[in-house]
């Protein structure tokens, strides 16, 4: 019997996720020969053909498809092993993180700060982007983890929900709304309404919900950042529908009011999101890191956990 190793394994698993062997040399820092020797290698000491090869990508042939799960359960075994083995504290390596813009402006930092104490040797390249671009960049394996507005839908990646950030409508105290009764939702149209980037379920929820009950056009504008759209409320240019713990301390401070509609967008709802194939345990491990700090931070601050309808 021919041996065959770990790292045989690995790149085999590689392979078969991204469909390539230059976009797993790519990702196992390696030559692209090196990748086809060590896959002939395999299928050497398996006997089988394990990649059908089409132009400059390759898919599993039939027993390429049969030996996979067996592959993906031996290579999580030997994650087992070494993480129990080992202390997190000498993981070396790269972790690509993406997160949507919410996280930075609340729980981020004690992530990273948690992270950093488990695993001093991984380095954290940081992506902030919105969800959309994120999940792209997670299926293509272009990162790690990724804590977004979830879950993704792909049966190759792991979510775990984190608590959600009801949003809230606020307005400068220079808006003239009057206080202590509940408004209607088309009060909220004599000002332009500012709100999360057009690639995002809040922006898709707020157009379909002023479209379908007004003939008038709705004044959305849309941000891809959050600090932009919390400055031109505080600026007094619209009504933000923004997420309370981004808004609690302006509004505590007299910066901001909060708006009683009749009509709450829905929360957001996070997950902290990996791929599962091939394995990574830091990846996992910080994805579930993520969800605690999250739920710590939640209780921390009493903030509203509930979705609105």
């Amino acid at each position: 019997m021919i041996p065959f190793n770990i790292k045989q394994l690995e790149t085999f698993l590689w392979v078969a996720a991204l469909g390539s062997f230059r976009k797993a040399a790519i990702k196992l820092n390696t030559t692209q020969p090196a990748i086809s020797t060590r896959i002939a290698g395999l299928e050497k000491a398996l006997s089988a053909r394990l990649f059908e090869r089409l132009n400059n990508n390759v898919k599993l042939t039939a027993k390429g498809q049969q030996v996979l799960p067996l592959v993906q359960r031996t290579l999580r075994a030997a994650e087992r092993l070494q993480m129990t083995a080992s202390s997190t504290a000498t993981v070396e390596g790269v972790l690509r993180v993406g997160v949507a813009d919410t996280i930075v402006h609340t729980w981020l930092s004690d992530f990273l700060r948690r992270f950093r104490d488990d695993y001093p040797l991984v380095d954290v390249d940081l992506t902030v982007d919105i969800s959309l671009r994120l999940q792209n960049e997670l299926t293509a394996r272009h990162l790690d983890m990724a804590i977004l507005m979830g879950p993704v839908a792909e049966h190759r990646i792991e979510n775990i929900g984190i608590p959600p950030f009801p949003l809230t409508w606020v307005c400068s105290p220079k808006l003239d709304f009057p206080e202590g009764n509940q408004i209607p939702l088309a009060e909220l149209l004599r000002h332009p309404i500012i709100t999360y980037a057009r690639a995002t379920r809040p922006f898709s929820e707020l157009h379909r919900k002023f479209s379908s009950e007004f003939d008038e056009t709705p004044r959305l504008f849309p941000a891809g950042s959050l600090a932009a759209s919390l400055r031109m409320v505080l600026d007094g240019l619209g009504i933000g529908a923004l997420p309370h713990d981004v808004v609690c301390d302006h509004v505590a401070a007299g910066r901001l009011r909060t708006i009683d509609c009749e009509w709450q967008p829905s929360a957001l709802r996070f997950t902290a999101s990996f791929p599962v194939d091939p394995p990574n345990p830091v990846a996992q491990q910080a994805a579930q890191l993520a969800a605690n700090v999250a739920e710590a931070y939640a209780s921390a601050r009493g903030s509203p956990r509930g979705a609105s309808s």
